[in-house]
């Protein structure tokens, strides 16, 4: 039975680093469980905490849920399980599911055309493959493109879409590709009349408990569809949970069973390594993944995956460049320790686990450097695409925290750096090598690495993104550099060199 009859059918018929583990949390939607009572060790978890504190640069939370309750739930300060987090393409899953309601409410269908809902940005002769180009293409990643259409600019994002080169008939090449879930998050605002934001928000996040999700959109309004949603790590968990549980929640049918079935199963070929998660099937917006598993992903580590035979979801938010490591983590650490029933309590090691559970933290700036004379004195910087205009320390660093004054575009910014810990505060960073970065919370930890370097960590710990800074200091002369932990392209921004003033 297709989905759209199976629908049909079914509408005939009718604060701190780690909130407390084990405990039910202000706000929480999922029950809390001790791991041996849901049939996987204490012994794995920590295993498997260990090993990503250790080995990966660097997680930002994890939660583990067996049975539909959590066992395990873990951030790396300053990261909390009160913020949201960037989701970047793990967005998808949510834009997926926005058409699955759509279409169970009769508002579209798989097979309609895409350039049915925009006639007014079609191009003046479209090409057959456009012309063919369907909903379930776009959902499978599948559209015939070649390259990724380029959004932005002055030109509206779907007629930039639809003025792409389609060579090939679509249905036929896979190509992953973020222009396609805009175009989807499109439809679902022309068939709807709302963004995907405030669709999903009554059908989706308020009985999930998700509360104030945020989601980017397009100079024309349009919620961005393939990037932009930011939510908590448990909200991660809950969306995984109702997806392992069928799309039922509370008893209720949130999103139709044949929906989620289709979404999650194989839509179409995407590769034949059998050692690499991104080969192994895509669905709509979901991709398949070892061992039986799919999940929802995003760029630099943000993970939605879900273990149907074991019953299980895990959630992960980082800042990593290899993604493909912290999956390997999962299935050697994780995946074999879950059991068919409970394991007898292990009082001891699950105690070790809460304790480094509540401990973790990405690590501060550490540095053993004398202070330069610098403190007090100004630096301006010649003009430069940063717009980095002065810069001033205020605080030697040695009996307590030191303050980054810098003025970016005409605007003061102040920094307080932890002393081997970190120090929130809220920073509009502006222009990097790679994009903007608005005004948002950060966290930033400071030392003296070298008699004239001083460098600091500035964590937004909303999203991915750790950014040094190293200010080193020579007679009248400051050379101001930073880089970034994860990037698109060039994670250096070019040296700054300032004078004093």
């Amino acid at each position: 039975m297709t989905f759209e009859h199976a629908t049909w059918s079914a509408r005939a018929v009718g604060g701190m680093v780690l909130t407390c583990l084990l405990v039910s949390c202000a706000g929480a939607s999922l029950p809390r469980s001790t791991p041996e009572a849901q049939g996987i060790s204490s012994s794995a978890i920590l295993s498997f905490v260990e090993s990503a504190d250790r080995d990966i640069d660097s997680l930002h939370s994890f939660m583990l849920v067996r049975h539909g309750h959590v066992v395990a739930e873990g951030w790396w300060a300053p990261y909390n399980a009160e913020s949201p987090h960037m989701l970047y393409s793990l967005s998808k899953s949510f834009t997926s599911t926005a058409v699955g309601l759509a279409i169970a409410e009769g508002k579209l269908s798989l097979d309609d055309e895409v350039l049915k809902f925009f006639p007014e940005d079609a191009p003046a002769n479209p090409s057959d493959n456009l012309r063919s180009m369907r909903v379930h293409d776009l959902l499978r990643m599948s559209t015939g493109h070649q390259t990724e259409p380029p959004l932005g600019g002055d030109q509206p994002w779907t007629q930039a879409f639809l003025a792409h080169p389609v060579p090939f008939k679509p249905g036929t090449h896979f190509l992953y590709n973020t222009p396609a879930t805009y175009m989807l998050s499109a439809i679902v605002q022309k068939v709807t009349g709302e963004t995907v934001l405030d669709y999903l928000t009554p059908r989706l996040f308020q009985p999930l408990g998700i509360r104030k999700p945020t989601w980017e959109t397009s100079p024309q309004g349009i919620s961005c569809g393939g990037y932009g949603l930011s939510v908590r790590t448990e909200d991660i968990a809950s969306f995984g949970q109702l997806y392992l549980q069928k799309g039922k929640w509370q008893g209720k049918q949130l999103v139709p069973a044949a929906w989620i079935e289709a979404a999650t199963s194989r839509q179409t070929s995407n590769g034949s390594s059998p050692d690499s998660d991104w080969d192994q099937g895509y669905g709509y917006q979901f991709w398949r993944c070892r061992h039986g598993l799919y999940r929802g992903d995003g760029a630099f580590g943000q993970y939605c995956i879900v273990m149907p035979e074991q019953d299980a979801v895990v959630a992960i938010t980082s800042g990593v460049r290899d993604m493909q490591a912290v999956m390997n983590l999962v299935w050697d650490k994780l995946l074999p320790a879950m059991k068919p029933s409970s394991l007898a309590a292990d009082d001891a090691v699950r105690h070790k686990l809460e304790t480094t559970l509540k401990s973790l933290t990405l690590r501060p700036q550490e540095g053993f450097g004398s202070p330069a004379k610098a403190s007090g004195k100004r630096y301006l910087f010649p003009a430069n695409d940063r717009k980095l205009e002065a810069v001033c320390l205020e605080g030697d660093g040695a009996n307590g925290p030191v303050t980054l004054v810098a003025r970016l575009n005409g605007v003061e910014q102040r920094i307080v750096c932890g002393r081997g810990s970190w120090q929130k505060g809220r920073l509009t960073w502006g222009r990097l090598a790679w994009g903007e970065l608005p005004e948002q919370p950060v966290a930033a930890s400071g030392a003296w690495t070298a008699n004239d370097t001083f460098t600091a960590k500035l964590c937004f710990y909303e999203t991915p993104y750790i950014i040094t800074v190293r200010l080193k200091f020579s007679g009248q002369e400051l050379r101001w550099d930073a880089e970034s932990n994860v990037s698109f392209g060039s994670t250096k921004d070019p040296q700054l060199i300032g004078r004093a003033e």
